[in-house]
């Protein structure tokens, strides 16, 4: 086939599941062109070296890339992102008909939907299908990520996403969505169920793969004797550090708390832990994706969390395909389907979301398990992993989807 790909985010940005999808199918024999903008995830500047300008072609191996400008921003301004979404709209959907103008079909990445602009546009002049990857249910992880306003502007604004994912959402050839509870969500919003498969997201697996512990590892992440449990990735606002942090607090003598990595609740969880006094919760800060399977194996679980929301119920957070593919044991504090994958395949232990004593409680029965039973629990988690959520499994989905979409677009396009 000839397939089109358009997302906002692609490498060298860390959100990695489009390039490795896009460069997995050039190496199947596909033709594969990418439409993106420039780099600029996570701090929402453009990367040094970069400059954005309207012609712009490369290469990512195989694969042919076209980078149109769009305004940079990852901030807590609402309206700085909708511009920065509205302009890759505008931007994409201007250089699509060249640079897509005879693929089979497209594969759009959401977050965000806008990027479906250009998506839309191909199908309206030319026929094609396209098949959309939802990594977050919209409106409400705009409208109840606390960046919306409030009040009339905030039920304005609801109701108008609410009603352009609906018209995204019955004009896709096919909807690609990252977790069982995440695909019951969208048929209820009038989706026909055939047209909607769950394909659960891979990590990288060149960087989160089973490594053996190492001394140096260990002191980088601080570990002091006790059991040590890591949070890695985005200290955001729906993940709940600040239970984890109260949590780590209650149970001084049973663990260490690491975080490793930043977010917008980053100085927030900071000065939480220093008001409770929690000489148990440190935070390394940022470290190179290189170093990440070293310091997994060095922790002894890995902590996921996501708060008590039930649009969250339906997500599977890619911390934990990282943590299943390195093999190390999970404590999970959420509920839905990551809360289920985890108990089904005695991959780690399960707490309710939101509820920083039953976390506390957890941290202490999590010390007390035995160094062997953990092993264990890390390879079930990793055997889940390869099972139902490698990139091998993903991609043989997403290329099944694009192929029935592509069968189905030829015989639907204008002469």
């Amino acid at each position: 086939m000839r397939i089109g790909l358009i997302s906002q985010w692609y490498p060298p940005e860390n959100t990695f599941v489009p390039g490795q999808l896009a460069g997995e199918l050039a190496r199947r024999g596909h033709e594969v062109r990418v439409l993106t903008t420039f780099p600029s995830l996570p701090l929402g500047r453009t990367y040094p070296g970069w400059r954005q300008r309207w012609n712009h072609h490369d290469t990512d191996g195989p694969v042919a890339v076209r980078r149109v400008p769009a305004y940079p921003s990852h901030d807590r301004s609402g309206l700085r992102r909708a511009v920065s979404y509205l302009s890759f709209a505008a931007t994409s959907a201007l250089a699509a008909p060249r640079h897509l103008r005879d693929v089979d079909a497209l594969y759009v990445y959401h977050p965000p939907p806008t990027s479906y602009a250009a998506a839309g546009l191909l199908r309206l002049l030319r026929g094609v299908p396209a098949v959309l990857h939802v990594q977050d249910l919209w409106p409400e992880s705009v409208t109840q990520s606390g960046m919306a306003p409030a009040g009339l502007a905030g039920r304005a604004l609801d109701a108008v996403l609410t009603g352009a994912m609906r018209r995204i959402y019955h004009s896709c050839a096919g909807i690609a969505v990252i977790a069982p509870a995440m695909a019951e969500q969208v048929v209820e919003r009038g989706v026909d169920p055939g047209s909607v498969r769950t394909v659960f997201n891979w990590t990288d697996e060149a960087l989160f793969r089973p490594v053996p512990c190492t001394d140096a590892a260990r002191t980088a992440i601080g570990h002091r004797g006790r059991v040590t449990v890591m949070f890695a990735g985005n200290l955001g606002l729906l993940q709940g550090v600040d239970v984890a942090i109260r949590a780590a607090a209650a149970a001084p003598d049973a663990v260490d708390l690491v975080f490793v990595g930043t977010g917008l609740g980053a100085e927030q969880a900071r000065k939480l832990a220093d008001a409770l006094g929690a000489a148990n919760v440190r935070f390394l800060g940022r470290r190179p994706a290189a170093e990440m399977a070293a310091l997994y194996a060095a922790a002894d679980y890995q902590l996921v969390m996501l708060r008590d929301l039930p649009w969250l119920r339906g997500t599977v957070p890619s911390k934990l395909q990282a943590a299943l593919a390195c093999g190390v044991p999970v404590l999970m504090s959420a509920d839905g389907d990551a809360a289920r994958l985890v108990g089904a395949a005695g991959a780690g232990l399960v707490c309710p979301p939101d509820d920083w004593r039953a976390l506390a409680d957890q941290f202490v029965a999590a010390a007390g398990v035995p160094a062997e039973q953990r092993l264990a629990m890390g390879r079930r988690g990793r055997q889940l992993y390869l099972d139902r959520m490698s990139m091998r499994v993903g991609v043989d989905q997403i290329e099944d989807m694009l192929s029935k979409a592509a069968a189905r677009g030829r015989g639907r396009r204008p002469a």
